[in-house]
């Protein structure tokens, strides 16, 4: 039986790590935080490719139970007198024929959970170094013992310790789209449960939301800046910092939503980066989710894309009989298109989230309110006829590899 070592226990780690196991292998999940998440995340929507494997890992129900309930979403363009009232539900019907949304760390509670009492959790380390030879590859951590591994596979975001330790610097193969992404928790003053409300200004975008059972809320950020913005991705008080500015003089809630992401303890900020790279692969090391083919956040159904990474990864290698070498490469050879859509996708889509001009701007809400008003079936239509894919999600086809894994496990069991 061979034992992989996963990195990352936030999506694509306990996916993938359930499908091993279902497959066959030993997976090992290793997580740098004390424990799994319970601050909620940020909000993430999961499309049909996704739902379908969540409910093949029999957790489809938990899934629907925790979403979000948003069904209406208020568009404020800033100096406008009248906001744009948009079906929040209608928008995801024509993007997707199945789709959900949940917070993140409510939903990778969820999949951790599909594999418990299976699979090995290690959670407030990290690997330290990795050392591969021709039969495996030998781990240290930061500190726990060292162990070897047949295969090693980095999930662990796009600020991947893995890929870094593996492939090398990060900026190799970043590639920042030009606009950044802040959300915090705060205190739900607005009294939201089933609405999101945004205000839009030229190159920003500020809004907030909650979910219908939550007792906090989230204030959202989304701008471009000129110039690169100089931060580390761990320095808080940078970020807030450099928040504040972006948003000065935004109208609206602007201004107490940025009082109150000063506040927050829950704060995230990061530039909306994409990952591109020729090979996910070096050896016996392989990167899966934002780590290896990031499309960018909150634009590009990241979410989504990491799940069926996750999923094809274990099931090419499960059909290659635990061979990595080809079950690294189909999987590579699986997921490629699909990982270029999504970045495809997602330039598209922030180009017009946080328009650039204030014509732009305007036809952003003329866009909205002519939403309301087109039958969903002309929309679904011109959706499928347009150029950006919007609904690029629903069309790849999953293999199902419900039946290759026992072989896979008896052939290693056999070699061991």
């Amino acid at each position: 039986m061979q034992k992989i070592l996963i990195s990352g226990a936030s999506v694509a780690g306990p996916v993938l790590a359930y499908w091993l196991r279902r497959h066959g292998f030993e997976p090992t999940v290793v997580e740098r935080a004390p424990g799994p998440r319970k601050t909620g995340g940020h909000a993430v929507d999961l499309f049909r490719p996704a739902m379908d494997i969540v409910e093949k890992m029999g957790v489809l129900a938990q899934i629907q139970a925790r979403e979000t309930g948003t069904e209406h979403l208020t568009v404020l363009r800033d100096g406008a007198k009248r906001p744009v009232e948009v079906d929040a539900k209608r928008v995801m019907q024509v993007l997707s024929r199945r789709h959900c949304e949940i917070m993140r760390d409510e939903l990778a509670e969820v999949l951790i959970g599909a594999s418990s009492g299976e699979v090995e959790y290690v959670y407030g380390d990290s690997i330290a170094s990795l050392r591969q030879d021709e039969a495996g590859v030998d781990v240290t951590f930061e500190r726990g013992a060292p162990r070897r591994f047949d295969l090693v596979v980095g999930a662990d975001g796009l600020h991947s310790n893995v890929r870094r330790l593996v492939f090398g610097d990060e900026r190799q193969f970043s590639r920042p789209i030009g606009a950044y992404l802040a959300v915090a928790s705060i205190p739900n003053y607005l009294g939201l449960s089933d609405r999101t409300i945004l205000v839009s200004g030229v190159d920003r975008i500020a809004g907030v939301y909650s979910a219908r059972h939550m007792d906090d809320a989230r204030a959202l950020f989304l701008f471009r800046s000129a110039r690169e913005l100089e931060y580390h991705h761990r320095d808080v008080a940078r970020q807030k910092q450099l928040l504040t500015e972006a948003f000065a003089g935004l109208g609206w809630e602007a201004p107490r939503l940025l009082a109150e992401a000063q506040r927050a303890q829950v704060f995230y900020f990061d530039t909306i980066t994409q990952l591109r790279m020729d090979t996910w692969t070096r050896g016996r090391v392989t990167l899966a989710g934002d780590a290896g083919y990031s499309p960018g956040a909150a634009v590009g159904g990241s979410t989504s894309l990491a799940i069926v990474g996750a999923y094809v990864l274990a099931g090419e290698l499960a059909a290659a009989g635990g061979d990595h070498v080809k079950g690294f490469r189909n999987c590579e050879e699986t997921l490629r298109e699909y990982v270029m859509n999504s970045h495809s996708l997602a330039l598209t889509v922030a180009k017009r989230l946080i328009p650039g001009s204030p014509l732009g701007l305007w036809l952003f809400a003329q866009s909205a309110w002519l939403f309301n008003r087109v039958p969903t079936s002309w929309l679904r239509a011109l959706a499928r006829l347009s150029r950006s894919s919007v609904q690029m999600h629903d069309a790849i086809v999953l293999k199902d590899y419900a039946e290759v894994g026992r072989p896979a496990a008896a052939a290693s069991a056999a070699h061991a």
